[in-house]
């Protein structure tokens, strides 16, 4: 009998509060640093979709202390191009391999 040794990694969720305060899950599909940066950013997706933002994808920069994880929103449209570059060329990277 042939043993399949693939393993599927569990996905990485995070909650982020809403306007209301209510806790929403999301699940992180990329983690990167820009180069000549310290800064971190991550890109989620929300885990439970209402049909409208079906192929949102959400950008924050991040920083970990201890157990504790950081968000901070992206504002300046100078770092959002560079994020949403970044993203994409990861992106298509992954998608070739």
């Amino acid at each position: 009998m042939a043993n399949n040794n693939e393993q599927f990694e569990e996905p990485e969720l995070i909650y982020i509060p809403d306007e209301e305060g209510n806790e929403e899950e999301f699940e992180v599909v990329m983690k990167f640093e820009v180069d000549n940066s310290d800064k971190k950013y991550m890109m989620v997706v929300p885990t439970e979709s209402d049909g409208e933002d079906e192929d949102e994808v959400y950008a924050f920069r991040y920083e970990e202390d201890g157990e504790d994880l950081k968000l901070y929103t992206i504002e300046d449209e100078e770092e959002w191009n560079m994020v949403e570059e970044t993203f994409n060329t990861l992106l298509a990277e992954t998608e070739e391999s």
